[in-house]
This record gives structure tokens, C-alpha cells and sequence, in this order.
């Protein structure tokens, strides 16, 4: 929920974030940008694939490792200085690895290169939200390009050099991530460091709750297949390094358009579980296909299972994230340090299957650890909590009697109107008002944020109770959290639990950045409200006191916050 006034375009931002964004996108890059050269790689130095792929088993292992201790780094160290760190490490490593002379070298290499990049992104998010102008979902915006163009980019640059000599990408990402460091010394200022410090063990000390481990276990064996398609399909295809970058752009372009624009959709009409059984299954047809298909096929195969990535990667963070009661950080950091292992495994074990037993036999198995990844989740259910509950297994916690009508409040200028209407028909009813806000945070692909600070949502609430308890009524307050793709279902469910008969919200915001990721809240709300539910959809009202059709003035408004 975003409120309406007048705030920066989201181009129009400092320098330091768009220094930030750059090097992002030369972050990003290095997950595709070794498809299209593995075969130059192999040839170049006399190496089976087995071999070549410990280039990501290298980078990945170092990359799971190091998701235990980023966190405890930049919580001491602050935002600027970790990200410099980052930076600096997959300048010098990417520019070793150009030089290499041997496998082993390049995989030792790559292993710095999955340290560097481990501090980098763990940090450039909330780099870029802490420095950007426009509000917190201007700044996710921004990061979520800079992921889409940096998977979907790095492929293409790696055709692109690596059709010259396989060492170029290596040495052109080293260039540019040179460039993104100057610019981030030169414009990023010194960041505050975070309050609360994190200690080595509590990523771990987070497996520990079981709904944490069932998502992990389950993402794990899921990129057990993902990593089969990045780092054996390209020794499959066996096309040019032109031909195997565009089929791996294609797989970027779907991933980051079906983790940004497509998973939130689908969460908000699907369970989790029942989401990634439909995908996880697809997804192993689709890989059982790519055995048996020719090599047009196969290419076929790879671009559309990055729709599917898309999706699950999404899904799998918004699980990970809220299944616990682990702070965000933790809870990502203990996630991402378990199903990161597949990426270890993987890569090395898939084409050694293919030298053993033939390439049927290496899709095969990863068609069962598709399989196997919604199997995890039904088998361990109990553990999943909210993820897996039925409607009428939660109990009302409000008890009010008359049921109350809720005001959904956002601290939008409509956030008066919606009062005043809520107040109206409790009066009629004889019934108290609860007034609800949700406190979300925004997630896509493997990154999570809040999309407001602690205290806003708090402020929002109080001042909507201030507005109720004036007009003489029972005002209920309701703090709500929820990543913004699930926000309408959890404030449904809620006024399910309560006996709400009535909710009043505002119309969808006109040129929400929020409404275009994931979908306007008021309008699911109103189609997803069950028949006993009413929803009310009051009129939106500019900034500034505008008409806007309503001529109730925002007198009580807050400061303005983002949905």
C-alpha cells in the first residue's frame, strides 16, 4: 500500500544509487554469464564437463558458506564498506580467472569470485533503499531491474566476448565491476550500521525450526534440477557461444518477468504448496522431455523453464521468510546457506552422471529431485504453519459482538474517507470498528523488503483510532504483516477469523509502483471477498486535500508512508 503524495519520479534518484545499480547488474551477470563459454572453456583447456562445471560448484559452495557469515560482516562493517568489500573481491578474482591456465586455477578462482559476490548482494538492496529518493518501493523497483537485466544480460555478454576468446567475460566483468566500485566510493556516503548485530550462529541456530528446514530441504532438491539445466543443458546443446547466450537470455528474461511480475499473481489465487506441486511438476515433464528431444527442442525446454524458476524462486523466499518467527536476515541467511548446496552438487554431479550413464539418465534424476521438492512439503505439512492451513483452523481473536465493520487503512489522504464510512455503518449496526493496516514487505526472486519502517505502520494505526474514538465508538486496532503479494488474503482471512461482515478500503491507487509488481490490494480484495463479506470501495483522494470527487478533507492523515 502506497500513499499518494507527491514524491520523486523513480528515475529521478542520486547518484550513489544508481553507481549501486550498475554494479548490481554486473553482479547478476555472473549467473548466466559462463553458459555460453563452458564448452570453450572445456576445449581450451583439454577438460571433460564434469570438470568445467566445478566452476559453479567452485562459486556456489563458497557463495552457501559465506550466507552464515555475510550477515555478521555487514551488520559490523555497515552497507558501504561490505558492498565495496563484494565489489573489490569479484574485480580481482574475475580478473584472476581470465588468466588461469588450468581448470583448477579457474575454479579456485571462481570460488573468490562466490565470496565476493556473496557480500555484494547480501548488501546492495538495502544499499539502494537506504539511499534512494520516492519511497521504498521506488528503490525495489530499481534493484528488481537491475536483477532482470543483469540474469537476463549476462549470457549475452558472455556469448558476446566469449565468441572472441573464453577469457574475455572474464576479464570484461572485472572491468565493469571496476567501474561500479569507483563510482560507489565516489558517490555512496557512509551508511549507518545496523542497530541490531548478527552472530555467526544464527542462521544455523534458524534451521532449527522445522517449517524453516521443510522449505529449505524442498528448495534444495528443486535446484538440484535448476542447476542441472544452467550448468549441463549448454554441454548438450553443443551450439555456438552466439547461440547458446540468446537461449540462456531467453531462460533470464522469463525468470526475472515470472519472479517480478507473475509469481505475486499466482500466489494471491494459489496456496503455496499447491502453487509449487503445479510448477515442480511441470517442471520435471518439461526435464524428462529435454532428455529425450532433439537439440532444438532442449533449447526450447531451457527458456521456458525459466518461467518456472521465476515462480519458485519467488515462492520458496516468501516461504522461507515468514514460516518462522526468524528476523528476515536470519532466517534468508540459514535458507539460502542449505538449498545453495545444490549448486555444489549439481553442476558437478549431473554431467557426471551423463559420462556414466548416458544424458537420459542424468534428466531423470533431475526430473525426481523436481518431484521430490513438493513431496517435501506435503510430507512435512504440519511444520509449514500458516502455509498449510485450511480455512476455520484459526480462532477469532476479537470476539466483538455486534461483528465489527474494518477499515482498511493505508495513510493515504483516502484513509479519512475510509473512516468516515466505516464509522457510519458501525453506528447503524451498533458495532465497534476495527481499524487494520498491513505492514508488508515486497519480495521477488531471492530478495525480500519492507516496504515501511517499524514505526509508520504503528502511526497509521493510531491515527485511524484517534479518528474512531472521537466519533464516540469501540475502535479495535489490527497490525497485520505479510509480503505484499499475500496482504489481501491475510487481511481476509483475518476478518473471516473476526465475524467482519463489512470492509472498507480505497479504490486502487491511480500509477501505484506497487499495484503494477503484484496487483492492487483494494481491487483483490474486492474480488476475492467471500459472499458474506461486503467490501467497500471508497473513492481515492488526491494529495494535498484535492476533491477528487470526495469533500471530506485528510485532516487526520500521517505522514505519508508506501504501501
Amino acid at each position: 500500500m502506497s500513499s499518494q503524495s507527491a514524491a520523486p519520479h523513480f528515475l529521478d534518484q542520486p547518484r550513489a544509487v544508481w553507481a549501486t545499480a550498475f554494479a548490481c547488474v554486473v553482479g547478476f551477470m555472473s549467473i548466466g554469464l559462463v553458459d555460453p563459454i563452458l564448452t570453450s572453456i572445456a576445449a581450451g583447456l583439454d577438460a571433460s564437463p564434469s570438470q568445467v562445471s566445478l566452476l559453479f560448484t567452485s562459486y556456489f559452495f563458497v557463495t552457501s558458506v559465506m550466507m552464515l557469515a555475510t550477515g555478521f560482516v555487514s551488520s559490523r562493517l555497515g552497507g558501504r564498506a561490505t558492498l565495496l568489500l563484494g565489489a573489490a573481491l569479484i574485480v580481482v578474482f574475475a580478473g584472476l580467472a581470465g588468466t588461469s591456465d588450468s581448470v583448477a586455477a579457474l575454479v579456485l578462482y571462481r570460488g573468490g569470485w562466490g565470496l565476493g559476490n556473496a557480500f555484494f548482494v547480501v548488501t546492495a538492496l538495502s544499499v539502494i533503499v537506504a539511499s534512494s529518493r520516492g519511497g521504498t518501493a521506488s528503490a525495489i523497483l530499481l534493484y528488481e531491474a537491475a536483477l532482470g537485466l543483469g540474469i537476463s544480460a549476462g549470457p549475452l555478454v558472455g556469448a558476446a566476448l566469449g565468441s572472441m576468446s573464453w577469457r574475455y567475460p572474464f576479464f570484461g566483468t572485472a572491468t565493469l565491476m571496476a567501474i561500479g566500485f569507483v563510482a560507489i566510493a565516489l558517490f555512496l556516503p557512509k551508511l549507518p550500521k545496523p542497530e541490531r548485530k548478527i552472530g555467526l550462529s544464527a542462521p544455523v541456530r534458524a534451521l532449527g525450526h522445522p517449517g524453516l528446514l521443510t522449505v529449505a530441504l524442498s528448495a534444495m532438491a528443486y535446484n538440484y534440477a535448476f542447476f542441472t539445466v544452467l550448468a549441463f543443458v549448454p554441454f548438450v546443446l553443443e551450439m555456438s557461444a552466439y547461440a547458446t547466450g540468446l537461449i540462456f537470455f531467453g531462460w533470464g528474461l522469463l525468470v526475472a518477468i515470472f519472479s517480478v511480475l507473475v509469481a505475486p499473481r499466482l500466489q494471491a489465487r494459489f496456496s503455496a504448496p499447491a502453487l509449487m506441486t503445479g510448477c515442480l511438476v511441470t517442471f520435471a515433464l518439461l526435464l524428462l522431455m529435454m532428455g529425450l528431444a532433439p537439440r532444438w527442442a532442449v533449447a526450447a525446454g531451457v527458456v521456458l523453464s525459466g518461467a518456472i524458476s521465476g515462480v519458485c524462486n519467488t515462492v520458496f523466499t516468501e516461504m522461507a521468510l515468514e514460516v518462522s518467527d526468524a528476523p528476515r536476515p536470519i532466517a534468508s541467511a540459514g535458507y539460502n546457506f542449505l538449498r545453495w548446496f545444490a549448486g555444489v552438487v549439481a553442476p558437478y554431479g549431473a554431467p557426471l552422471i551423463a559420462e556414466h550413464w548416458g544424458v537420459e539418465t542424468t534428466f531423470i534424476v533431475a526430473a525426481a529431485a523436481a518431484v521430490a521438492s513438493p513431496l517435501v512439503l506435503f510430507l512435512r505439512r504440519s511444520s509449514l504453519g500458516a502455509f498449510a492451513a485450511r480455512p476455520g483452523e484459526t480462532k477469532s481473536t476479537l470476539g466483538s459482538s455486534p461483528a465489527p465493520v474494518m477499515a482498511a487503512v493505508d495513510g493515504s489522504p483516502t484513509d479519512e474517507a475510509v473512516l468516515a464510512r466505516a464509522v457510519s455503518l458501525a453506528r447503524t449496526k451498533g458495532s465497534g470498528v476495527v481499524v487494520a493496516h498491513v505492514r508488508m514487505a515486497e519480495v521477488f526472486g531471492d530478495e525480500a523488503a519492507e516496504l515501511e519502517d517499524e514505526t509508520a505502520p504503528r502511526a497509521i494505526v493510531e491515527s485511524g483510532l484517534a479518528r474512531v474514538r472521537a466519533s464516540g465508538l469501540t475502535a479495535i486496532p489490527l497490525l497485520l504483516r505479510s509480503s505484499a503479494a499475500l496482504a489481501a488474503e491475510a487481511v481476509l482471512e483475518q476478518a473471516r477469523q473476526d465475524g467482519v461482515s463489512t470492509l472498507v478500503v480505497g479504490e486502487p491507487h491511480s500509477h501505484d509502483l506497487g499495484d503494477f509488481v503484484h496487483g492492487s490490494f483494494a481491487a483483490t480484495l474486492a474480488k476475492a471477498a467471500p459472499d458474506a463479506l461486503s467490501v467497500i470501495l471508497v473513492p481515492e483522494i488526491a494529495p494535498k486535500g484535492e476533491a477528487n470527487g470526495n469533500d471530506i478533507a485528510p485532516s487526520l492523515v500521517p505522514a505519508a508512508s508506501q504501501r
